[in-house]
């Protein structure tokens, strides 16, 4: 498939399908006419990127585990180093850190939402 429909089927700007390129975490052919041509699994490799990077991970580690990803979600690295188990383990947590904010802000702002909804009604119901 060429870039324009990898970028529709992905969501995903051509520029970024470029960037990711760049950084060795897709990979094209080039067909007689220059045209960058990519496989279908390119598709769940570019969810797994898009996945990884929203989770907060950096592509240079993105990078490094991506040859351990086979299918989306699952993670097969037999040959860790300590090193990028530290790191992982490093992302991992600051990745819990992240949600646990999330999940306290998103309550308070259904609280001050139910708040709101509720003195509006009450406001309705007087008028």
């Amino acid at each position: 498939m060429r870039i324009g429909e990898l970028a529709e089927r992905t969501d995903t700007s051509r520029r970024l399908l470029r960037y990711y390129e760049e950084q060795g975490l897709i990979v094209s052919e080039r067909a007689a006419n220059g045209y960058r041509t990519y496989d279908e699994s390119t598709v769940d490799r570019v969810i797994q990127v898009r996945g990884l990077l929203d989770a907060g991970l950096p592509t240079r580690i993105i990078k490094q585990i991506l040859p351990c990803l086979d299918k989306p979600r699952v993670i097969h690295f037999p040959d860790a180093t300590p090193e990028m188990i530290a790191t992982l383990t490093e992302e991992r947590d600051r990745m819990t850190r992240r949600i646990q904010c999330l999940i306290r802000n998103r309550d308070a702002v259904s609280e001050y939402l139910d708040t709101v909804a509720g003195d509006e009604l009450r406001l309705r119901s007087v008028t």
